[in-house]
């Protein structure tokens, strides 16, 4: 009715407004009152300015779409409508930015979940880990395994299947993350272009055994009722999958936080971090370290793919599709500094779906990538460089 505004609905609709009680509902049938006012030749100009507010009031698309199109109107009411627009423009371009913010931090959450298991790696270890992707796509995959066996064999527990993959993700992408640590990665440490090269070869070879094993079309990997749907805030609409994809991502964050901070693991990896020599001498096994903090960089990638199964295609080339925004993340953050990788992630995320309006999607990345390459000439170790003297030096 707001948008067919008919004359011979007013009646109905004064009828059904003065008798509702659900606030919502009675909203709306005055503003659909408002617009079959608004186009009633014989209305009072008083009804009519009153008719303009309320759909001023209402604020969005379509109130702006009623206002435009009125047509002949009395001059006070056109002065009116014309005031409406320009302010309901105004409001809707305020939307806008905040919308743009919002789909940045998402953005800056996937990317922050897939860079800061690589962050570990290449901060502790030096290792450009070309694999990393692989490893948030055998994530995703085993979302989609668990799932399966829930779907045939255990239907009531479906909504928990995320529950259930966040562990068994964290667990296998763990221990393919060491077992390439133990069998590729030792043997090449301070060669980082053989490490490079070795990596970026088993990902090719874990994406084809994914294709063997899976096929290589995309999975179905569905959303638990409670990340479906969506709800709207003002003028801009929230979807469930992504905001708790955000709240997982910071819950991740900040265990990651707490277990380098005051856990023995942590502290041994933040030594190795800033000086590797000396933690060897003061009794600390490295390479136990090593591998397990390839592990750990690995399993926090492997539950990155449980998150991104929720709003992206499991395909074998799942992980290509965020590894380089990985690196960048990292480097721009400050290698091996996860705070840099919080604040890098969001920063790009946010930076990003400002310039895609305005240059397009593929301009827009160019744009981020050159913008990286000028703050690096300035900043080479990035946003939060670590501290030590083995770093320093």
């Amino acid at each position: 009715m707001f948008k067919s505004h008919e004359e011979n609905l007013l009646p109905t609709v004064e009828s059904a407004l003065a008798k509702e009680s659900v606030k919502s509902i009675k909203q709306a049938f005055a503003e659909a009152r408002a617009a079959i006012i608004l186009f009633k030749s014989d209305a009072s100009d008083s009804d009519k300015l009153d008719a303009v507010a309320v759909v001023k009031a209402r604020g969005d698309q379509e109130a702006l779409a009623l206002l435009t199109g009125l047509g002949d109107q009395p001059a006070l009411v056109t002065k009116a409508a014309a005031s409406a627009v320009s302010s309901i423009q105004s409001n809707l371009a305020m939307w806008s930015m905040v919308q743009n913010a919002w789909y940045g931090l998402s953005l800056g959450s996937v990317l922050l979940l897939a860079a800061i298991g690589l962050a570990i790696t290449f901060g502790v270890m030096g290792v450009i880990n070309m694999a990393h992707g692989e490893m948030v796509m055998l994530g995703a995959y085993t979302t989609f395994v668990v799932q399966e066996v829930i779907r045939t064999r255990y239907p009531a527990l479906f909504d928990y299947s995320l529950l259930i993959a966040v562990p068994l993700a964290f667990l296998v992408a763990g221990f393919i993350g060491v077992l390439i640590e133990r069998t590729i990665i030792r043997f090449l440490y301070g060669r980082p272009l053989e490490t490079l090269l070795a990596t970026w070869g088993l990902s090719l070879v874990l994406q084809q055994a994914v294709r063997t094993a899976f096929g290589p079309t995309n999975r179905e990997v569905g959303n638990p009722s409670w990340m479906s749907g969506a709800f709207e805030l003002g003028q801009i609409t929230i979807t469930y999958n992504r905001l708790w994809i955000l709240c997982f991502t910071l819950a991740v964050f900040a265990i990651l936080l707490a277990m380098l901070r005051y856990t023995a693991l942590g502290l041994e990896m933040r030594a190795v971090t800033q000086n590797r020599r000396m933690a060897a001498s003061m009794g600390i096994a490295t390479s136990r370290v090593d591998a397990l903090t390839f592990g750990l960089g690995s399993g926090i990638a492997g539950i990155a793919g449980v998150a991104l199964s929720q709003i992206d295609n499991v395909s074998p080339n799942l992980g290509q599709s965020y590894i380089i925004d990985s690196f960048m993340v990292v480097v721009f953050g400050g290698v091996g500094n996860l705070w840099g990788t919080l604040v890098g992630a969001f920063t790009l995320g946010i930076a990003n779906k400002f310039l895609e309006p305005v240059a397009g999607a593929v301009l827009g990345k160019i744009a981020i990538l050159v913008l990286i390459i000028l703050f690096i000439q300035k900043r080479p170790r990035g946003l939060f460089a670590l501290k030590g003297r083995a770093v320093e030096a």
